[in-house]
């Protein structure tokens, strides 16, 4: 799609998202700028306000944009028919492997999600408490099905959140970028057959 095709086609906040994104593979987060992206989507600079408080809001919407499907897939594995320690398992592989995934498709979104988690911006907060209410949702379920031997459930997202760390929080995923994968992956397993063994005894 040519810029001229891009200024014609979608809505204009979508417009600004596709070619900020464009912007941020080639040159990373530092080389976005709100005048090139405006002028490129056919709009005043000014006009860029409309949609975004700042170029911080702007990149901010392109990784919560980037992890939307990472949310929405956590969401339709804690909504499905299955026995809730099945679905906590496929739930911590989901995230972990959608943040791999988002890192190496798009290093520079995923390096935008680490810095807002790192710095604590909303962008990072409002994505964190999305996940933390899903597996909440699903520990809940299963301590009602007798699944789970949980008598503190903030407790247990804490556990959740300690021995899952160099998977699932995005600077060790970031770090560990250039760690071949299927090792992680192997360390990945043995963390999450502790965390079911830990959860189905009531250890926490």
């Amino acid at each position: 799609m040519t810029a001229a095709d891009r200024r014609l086609s979608g809505d204009p906040k979508g417009r600004l998202l596709t070619i900020a994104t464009e912007h941020l593979r080639r040159g990373g987060a530092k080389r976005v700028r709100l005048v090139a992206v405006a002028e490129e989507a056919g709009m005043t600079h000014a006009n860029v306000y409309r949609y975004f408080s700042s170029r911080e809001d702007l990149l901010d919407a392109v990784a919560a944009a980037a992890l939307r499907p990472v949310e929405a897939h956590l969401a339709d594995v804690a909504g499905a028919p299955d026995p809730a320690d099945d679905k906590l398992e496929r739930m911590i592989y989901a995230l972990a492997r959608g943040y791999r995934d988002l890192l190496e498709r798009e290093p520079p979104v995923f390096a935008l999600y680490a810095s807002a988690a790192s710095g604590n911006r909303p962008l990072a907060r409002r994505h964190l408490g999305r996940v933390r209410r899903l597996f909440g949702d699903v520990i809940d379920e299963g301590r009602i099905a007798g699944i789970f031997e949980v008598s503190d459930r903030d407790a247990a997202l804490a556990f959740l959140v300690d021995a899952l760390h160099r998977f699932t929080h995005p600077s060790p995923v970031l770090e560990d970028a250039t760690r071949v994968r299927v090792l992680i992956d192997n360390r990945l397993q043995a963390s999450v057959r502790i965390v079911l063994r830990v959860m189905r005894a009531g250890i926490v």
